[in-house]
């Protein structure tokens, strides 16, 4: 069978992962999930018991989540490199750092701003004091990331690998929660535009919002929730 990535919406860090799988260019289906109703619902637990996004079920259908997990699964299925690196190499060692970072500070400098737009019963003070932390955390983050990007047109040299992906679901995030204009961190800013350019990218946007836009045709359809909790569930 070919695998099935459990993506979300709206923005969710799942978007670059779709974006890989049609870079990666091998057969793969999809299955969308409101984060805001379908994945909290008891059931979705069968396939992430954190009740999150990205899940991927597997070709020999298993469930596997976390990003790095499956950015991993992905990477040891790239025998033409098309989104990775050979093992060992300096740039699959930027790769590899690239990601880890973005999927560990970066990401989480976040968790503030969405906990504070989450907040299932309001308190005014506590959403003030988690915005403004989670804005400097934010900042913090891409000072950093701004300092790490050298001078490719990617993350790691000519071509969009991982990296690209995992950083672009989660970099719009600056704008959603208006934290500052992205353009106070031009490397960042400038890959941001090239990342988004990408076909595979604006494909993936497109499908993020429910579109049906023409891609590589790697992609095979999509994939109900309730089939996929059925039929893969633990």
């Amino acid at each position: 069978m070919e695998p099935i990535l459990v993506y979300g919406f709206p923005a969710g860090s799942s978007m670059g992962l779709v974006a890989a799988l049609e870079w990666l260019g091998q057969p793969y289906r999809l299955t969308r999930v409101d984060m805001l109703g379908e994945m909290r619902e008891p059931s979705y637990a069968r396939i992430n018991a954190r009740h999150e996004t990205p899940a991927l079920i597997t070709d020999a259908g298993r469930p596997l989540t976390e990003t790095m997990a499956i950015a991993a699964w992905l990477e040891a299925r790239d025998s033409a490199r098309r989104i990775s690196f050979e093992p060992r190499s300096p740039e699959a060692d930027r790769m590899h750092q690239l990601m880890a970072f973005i999927n560990t500070g970066f990401t989480g400098a976040f968790t503030p701003l969405w906990a504070a737009l989450e907040m299932e019963n309001p308190d005014p003070e506590l959403q003030e004091t988690l915005r403004r932390f989670g804005r400097e955390l934010v900042i913090n983050r891409h000072d950093k990331l701004e300092a790490m990007i050298g001078d490719t047109p990617f993350l790691v040299g000519e071509r969009p690998s991982l990296a690209d992906g995992v950083l672009i679901g989660v970099a719009r995030w600056l704008d959603f929660h208006g934290v500052a204009e992205p353009e106070r961190w031009p490397k960042l800013a400038a890959l941001r535009r090239r990342i988004e350019a990408d076909p595979a990218v604006i494909y993936a946007t497109a499908i993020e919002n429910g579109e049906h836009p023409a891609g590589s045709g790697a992609h095979l359809g999509q994939v109900p929730l309730a089939e996929v909790i059925e039929r893969f569930g633990v």
